[in-house]
Parts: structure tokens; C-alpha cells; sequence
């Protein structure tokens, strides 16, 4: 299967000019039953696509915005992304363009996995949401392509990126839990490779230190592969399996703090009265929980609409626009936080360690 094959290519392959398959393709008269569906057969064999753009040569621009992330980010429990795709298409409006959504797997693969509006240059530029394959994203960068990152900000360059202020967030939500009483602070997160869920762990670390308290290994869990419920689930029986004492729990997003809640009541742990928990996100699940989730609210939708008035500006004004736009974020306390039974009874703990 060739990548990227031209109407010249199929031409040669059927073994007639590029004016015939071009009749083909356009489904015109006159063309005898053999030709096209020899002409038809190299189109699929060379998994060649008309560059529908081509309608806007004039202009050189297609209308369409590419939005794409990895097929696990969408889920009941965590529909994050969901919210954020809704934020850029809202805002797409105000400038006439339309947003193609398309998922791709973990393993993608150039070769096969390429959505069609990149393989057709269908689009004007493209968000990338969550943690996107690198594959992906140096291919991306090879077309130059104006693209900015949402929710993840890549390694390997000084990207275009719109993201929330993950370390505010979670000093946010330890200070919180500091303020309580609360001096042995768990953290559970999953893919530590992620920069939102590294700048999370740095931020829990960091509010320690500002009260003079020390990061246990012991209370730290962050070795699960996703940031799903089952993700927090796993990571808080890591955590009671190994016998880690602790009055609270900051989890690295809400379906992982709805996990480790759910895990917490099978062992017989009451919210908030023997664990407190708070999480990151404000997901609408959470305030269904029993108890309703505290934690760290991120306008999202406002978050997707940011990205696209960014894109917006790079694709009009043709320039790069690197570095970071941090969105705002706020603690919303709910009732799966109180203070800790040793505060209530007139004790406090000196440390974390």
C-alpha cells in the first residue's frame, strides 16, 4: 500500500492518462466498464485520496480544523476531552470553520493509522488533545502544519501549547487538605510520562515542602499505565497492600479519585471520616459520588475555546505562536473532605514521612 499516492500514480498504474481517472473519479459518462474498474482497483490498491482541498485553492484554505487524541481518552467516567471538543467547536463558529474529530490508537502507526484529513491536507491546522502518540506528533511537525497542543505539552520542542495550571491545581488541593490537619497525604496518578500528571505530582510535592513536610515514597503510587476509575482503583490497593498509612488522598484526576473512593469503602474506610480524597478535574460523575467529590474545577470548555482562538491566529497571521497559555483553575470543595480524626480528638501529626 503506497502512502500518499498521486492521481499521476494511479494513471500508471491503471495504465491510462491522469484525464481519464479523473473522469472516473468525478463518476462522468462515457468511460468503458473495463477502464474503470481497472482505474478504480489502483485507486484502492494505492489507497490514494483526492485532496478534496483542492476546492479551495483559491483561497488555499480548507475551512476545516483537525481535532485529534488517542481513543482511550474518551470514557463515562472521565469525559474531559468530550468537554474540551465541544469548547473549540462552539468557538469554531465565530470563524466559519468546521472541526473533523478522529481518534488514533496508543500504537499508531504512520502507515496505517494517519487520520484521512492529514493524508488529504484537508485542514488548516490541528489541535492535538491529551497525550499524543510522538509518532504523531513529529509527523505533524514534518508538514508544518500549524497545530497546537491541548492538555499536554510535548518534550521534544517548545510547542504551541493551551493547558490548565496543573501545578496551581495541585497545590490547590494539598494546601487544602494541609489546612485540615491532614499530615499523611497520599498521591496516586497514572502515566508519569505525561507532563500534566508530572507537574501534578511536582505541585503535591511542593505544597509539602511549603509546610515543611516531607514526599514519603511510601504514600506515592504512580506506576498504573492510564488515569481510568479501574486506574484508581488499582493504584489505592497498591497503597493499602503495602501498608501506607494516610488520612488523605489527592488522586491525579477524578476518575481516579472515584476509583481509589470506591476501593477505600470495600476495605472499609469511610469518606471523609477516615480518608479524605480530592481529585483533579470537576467531571459532572463527581458530584454524584457518595460523598460528592472536592476537588480542582477546569473550565474546559473554555480550555478547548482558548486553543482554538490560538490555532486561529497562527493559521491567519502565519506564524508560530510557541510557549504556553495556561488556563485558570479553582478548588471546589464538596463533602469527601474533612479534617482527620486526630485533629477532631485534639491531636495533629508532625510530618509526612
Amino acid at each position: 500500500m503506497s502512502q500518499g499516492a498521486t492521481i499521476k500514480d494511479v494513471a500508471q498504474k491503471a495504465k491510462v492518462s491522469e484525464a481519464t481517472v479523473s473522469l472516473v473519479l468525478n463518476n462522468k459518462a462515457n468511460i468503458r466498464a473495463e477502464t474503470r474498474q481497472r482505474v478504480l482497483k489502483a485507486v484502492q490498491q494505492l489507497n490514494y485520496h483526492p485532496r478534496h482541498a483542492a476546492r479551495g485553492l483559491a483561497s488555499r484554505k480548507s475551512g476545516n480544523i483537525g481535532f485529534i487524541l488517542t481513543d482511550d481518552h474518551f470514557s463515562l467516567a472521565e469525559p474531559f476531552y468530550t468537554k474540551i471538543f465541544l469548547g473549540t467547536e462552539f468557538e469554531s463558529r465565530k470563524f466559519k470553520y468546521y472541526i473533523l474529530l478522529t481518534t488514533v490508537p496508543r500504537s499508531f502507526r504512520v502507515e496505517t493509522d494517519l487520520p484521512r484529513f492529514l493524508r488529504e491536507r484537508n485542514v488548516d491546522g490541528v489541535l492535538l488533545a491529551g497525550h499524543v502518540p510522538n509518532a504523531l506528533s513529529e509527523h505533524i511537525l514534518k508538514l508544518k502544519l500549524p497545530h497546537v497542543f491541548v492538555d499536554f505539552s510535548p518534550r521534544h520542542k517548545q510547542g504551541n501549547v493551551v493547558m490548565m495550571d496543573n501545578l496551581l491545581g495541585a497545590k490547590l488541593a494539598v494546601r487544602h487538605l494541609l489546612d485540615l490537619g491532614h499530615r499523611r497525604i497520599a498521591f496516586i496518578g497514572g502515566d508519569i510520562t505525561h507532563p500534566s500528571i508530572a507537574t501534578r505530582l511536582e505541585g503535591y510535592k511542593q505544597a509539602l515542602l511549603e509546610a515543611q513536610l516531607a514526599a514519603a515514597d511510601d504514600l506515592i503510587e504512580t506506576v498504573e499505565s492510564n488515569t481510568a476509575t479501574d486506574d484508581g482503583t488499582r493504584a489505592a490497593e497498591k497503597l493499602l497492600a503495602r501498608g501506607a498509612q494516610f488520612t488523605a488522598l489527592f488522586a491525579a484526576n477524578d476518575a481516579m479519585a472515584i476509583g481509589a473512593m470506591q476501593c477505600l469503602k470495600q476495605h472499609g474506610q469511610r469518606i471523609p471520616v477516615d480518608v479524605s480524597i480530592v481529585g483533579f478535574d470537576d467531571v459532572e460523575v463527581g458530584t454524584h459520588t457518595q460523598p460528592p467529590l472536592t476537588t480542582i474545577r477546569v473550565d474546559k470548555e473554555e480550555l478547548g475555546a482558548v486553543a482554538l482562538r490560538r490555532l486561529m491566529e497562527m493559521i491567519e497571521t502565519k506564524k508560530e505562536l510557541p510557549g504556553k497559555v495556561f488556563t485558570p483553575v479553582e478548588l471546589v470543595v464538596r463533602q469527601s473532605t474533612a479534617p482527620p480524626a486526630s485533629v477532631a480528638n485534639g491531636k495533629l501529626g508532625s510530618d509526612n514521612s
